[in-house]
């Protein structure tokens, strides 16, 4: 298959979004850029498309898929259930990086939800995303454009080195302006469950619905503890080289790191080192890559998925990250480099 590249950097093409929903009703594959991440659209409410989009990614099928709308009437088809609480996150957070899970109607098929009675869906802060799932009949479901495990894409460059010649276009919307998935809140219960930290914080959905609980599956270090949603129990956004996170006291930590890659220079091997733009300096066996700076957390968010793919092509032999535990997306952050470097952490 031929993927052809839609460059839409500089504006929207109508023309190319004419094409692009074109593909999306025949029941093809299409990657657009979001708010968050670059998006692997299929119609949501096409089994077959949907089916395609776990062989494309070689997804688990018990993962449920994120419906992406543009119009907030759009809601009403695709689930049984509209909550006041619904309405007050919708009202505060749409369009914007906020997935709410509902209970499904009969009009979501169940390969699009991995087989649960509940839907999740979101409507995207991005006008290329908007035009597109217009375009395409107003509902696309749509994880990372990514192969499944691998760190997600953040620009249409990350799309094409894992989804060229097995996807139909991708669309060239330029770099995102988040960087990390949205947040997921379930509202299927009476307390509402955060099921995946992001840019909306638990403190800033709690000042709009009152109390919102975190999954204990995602506060828990125990491996039998699995978190509710069913994709938070699989590996992902791993690089090819071994990760560790090392945690404690600034100087400490520096002084822990500086220690592992020397050693592995002793060995002949090269290490890597991901770092905050105030510490960045600080090493000196090792190739360096600066994250983003922790008075500016969003840079942070915005650069993590580009430098661990930057790290696969620079062939280092294991890598050794500071941790971010900033205010606002710290737990998102922390969230994805957990589950890059699979929890192995080094306390110093």
């Amino acid at each position: 298959m031929e993927t052809v590249i839609e460059n839409m950097r500089e504006s929207i093409s109508e023309e190319g979004i004419r094409r692009a929903g074109e593909i999306l009703r025949q029941g093809g594959l299409v990657a657009f850029p979001t708010e968050t991440v670059y998006g692997l659209g299929a119609n949501a409410l096409d089994p077959e498309a949907s089916a395609k989009i776990y062989r494309a990614k070689g997804r688990p099928s018990d993962n449920p898929l994120i419906v992406h709308i543009a119009e907030w009437e759009a809601i009403g088809k695709i689930t049984e259930e509209l909550t006041p609480q619904a309405k007050l996150l919708s009202d505060a957070f749409w369009p914007g990086p906020l997935t709410m899970v509902l209970k499904k109607s009969d009009a979501v098929p169940y390969t699009t939800t991995g087989g649960l009675q509940t839907v999740a869906v979101r409507m995207p802060d991005n006008a290329i995303a908007c035009a597109l799932i217009r375009a395409g009949g107003g509902y696309v479901a749509a994880p990372s454009a990514n192969t499944s495990g691998r760190p997600s894409p953040t620009t249409a460059q990350h799309v094409a080195e894992d989804m060229d010649g097995v996807i139909d276009m991708i669309i060239d919307g330029g770099p995102v302006s988040i960087g990390l998935e949205s947040t997921i809140v379930d509202l299927t219960e009476e307390v509402p469950v955060i099921l995946r930290p992001g840019f909306i914080s638990q403190e800033m959905l709690g000042r709009v619905v009152g109390e919102v609980r975190m999954d204990r599956g995602l506060l828990s270090e125990d491996p039998s503890v699995r978190p509710k949603a069913p994709g938070m129990k699989y590996r992902h956004y791993a690089p090819k080289a071994p990760l560790f996170i090392v945690e404690g006291e600034r100087q400490r930590v520096q002084e822990k790191i500086n220690e592992l890659t020397a050693e592995e220079s002793l060995k002949g091997r090269k290490a890597g080192v991901i770092a905050a733009k105030e510490t960045s300096g600080s090493y000196f066996h090792a190739v360096v890559r600066t994250i983003g700076s922790r008075d500016q957390e969003l840079t942070i968010a915005q650069h993590l998925y580009a430098i661990l793919r930057e790290f696969d092509h620079l062939e280092v032999s294991v890598i050794y990250s500071e941790s971010f535990e900033t205010p606002q997306m710290g737990a998102a952050i922390m969230n994805r480099l957990m589950k890059a470097a699979g929890h192995q952490v080094i306390e110093v």
